[in-house]
């Protein structure tokens, strides 16, 4: 063990994890983790809904209370951005122009919203995103009060379950997505469209396939209006961007380790440089799921890598291979993944879903690939041991009368855990 210690970048989920998963290891290193924002660590997933209604208190959103670092030994430099990586020092360089030295370094440096690249959508106010706690703190204020026209641009998983949460506020509510359906690179068609269903049934207005062209206001620099191809243009009091993020892969890039869509990784999760890894939203790892290297943007890929990471840090040093699950909440529905749906080349639906409660199992070459449940959580937690495990399951077995997912589980049965 080194006498610099262990440097984490970002306190997000990820990095947080990986300073716990370290002091659980064992290792008696000094830890420093640098956040740019000044809160403590905090919860994401909330922050679209509960946070904006009320139901969850800033308080509540804290991952760890403050005295955790103290009594893990954990130094926390919040509101404080790294500068620069000095990899033949091996050493973080501060906006305040202090120096940390490291034997390891971590980058769980997240990710940042894209920008909408049309008139108005930089110059007007009332034009946001959600992505941290300060977006969601303005947005709670503005959704707050008597009904407001929200229009939000990208039916991704954030972007909807915006709209869900401001039609459960009273706001009037227009989704405009440019691809064809909602979550079209996430879930399958029949997912989607129930989504879609469920969305429309409580009032929200969908419209897909559609670009939007420009943002106007004439009233003390305000989004008025937000202009779609074709000419039509929806009242608007407030817009949300929602189109996607951008790994935040600036400070790797100026080190000269090597990035691309994120930070390149092997399967320890190393950048090329062996003592600089990478995790969560920012990395781009090579996963045995998909047979590719891809970026996985949840809090249950973040958490896992942290883990990889500081078992390798600790010497422990084994590939990435989790199972990929995901989450939402909309109205009465919660959706889970299991796996990774992207690329399947046939589909079998189980379950009801004019009832809101069925899962559709995803093939690719006839090897379950993954499996998307709504409000079915049992088939959720068996599809992950499945996939964990590598049990073959095929598309006839699924189609098969009397169907029972739970006699494919190898093994003892054991108490099933919901995500």
């Amino acid at each position: 063990m080194g006498a610099r210690g262990v440097v984490v970048i970002g306190a997000g989920q990820g990095g947080l994890d990986t300073a716990a998963a370290l002091r659980a290891r064992g290792y008696r290193g000094r830890i420093t983790l640098v956040g740019d924002e000044p809160a403590l660590p905090y919860q994401r997933p909330p922050l679209s809904k509960g946070f904006l209604t009320g139901d969850t208190a800033a308080g509540e959103l804290e991952l760890r209370p403050r005295a955790f670092f103290a009594a893990q030994n954990v130094e926390l430099l919040s509101g404080i951005r790294a500068t620069k990586i000095d990899r033949e020092r091996r050493a973080v360089l501060l906006e305040t122009g202090a120096t940390l030295p490291y034997d390891s370094l971590v980058l769980a440096t997240g990710a940042r919203p894209r920008t909408l690249p049309v008139p108005g959508a930089g110059s007007l106010s009332g034009v946001l995103t959600l992505r941290g706690l300060a977006d969601a703190e303005d947005l709670r204020e503005r959704l707050t009060g008597p009904p407001r026209r929200l229009v939000v641009i990208g039916a991704g998983f954030i972007g909807l379950e915006l709209a869900a949460t401001a039609r459960r506020l009273g706001h009037e509510v227009t989704v405009v997505e440019a691809q064809g359906r909602a979550l079209a690179r996430a879930l399958t068609p029949a997912m989607s469209a129930r989504l879609v269903a469920e969305h429309v049934d409580a009032g929200v207005r969908v419209l897909l396939d559609r670009e939007v062209t420009g943002l106007w206001g004439e009233s003390a620099g305000r989004v008025e209006v937000v202009e779609l191809d074709g000419a039509e243009r929806i009242p608007a009091d407030l817009v949300v961007v929602g189109i996607g993020v951008l790994p935040n892969t600036e400070l790797a890039a100026l080190a000269e380790l090597q990035v691309g869509d994120g930070i390149l990784v092997d399967a320890q999760l190393r950048t090329d440089d062996p003592d600089i890894y990478a995790l969560g939203d920012c990395a781009r790892f090579p996963s045995p799921h998909a047979g590719r290297h891809l970026r996985l943007e949840s809090v249950q890929n973040a958490s896992d890598q942290a883990k990889c990471v500081a078992a390798g840090i600790c010497g422990d040093r084994v590939p990435y291979t989790a199972v990929p699950w995901f989450w939402s909440e909309q109205y009465g529905l919660r959706l889970q993944i299991a796996g990774l749906t992207a690329g399947h080349d046939e589909t079998v639906v189980v379950g009801d879903p004019d009832a809101g409660r069925f899962s559709v199992f995803c093939f690719r070459e006839d090897r379950l690939t993954g499996v998307e449940s709504v409000n079915r959580p049992a088939d959720h937690g068996i599809a992950r041991r499945l996939l964990a495990s590598g049990t073959e399951l095929t598309a006839d077995d699924v189609r098969r009368p009397g169907f029972d997912l739970k006699t494919h589980v190898r093994g003892p049965q054991e108490r099933l855990s919901h995500a």
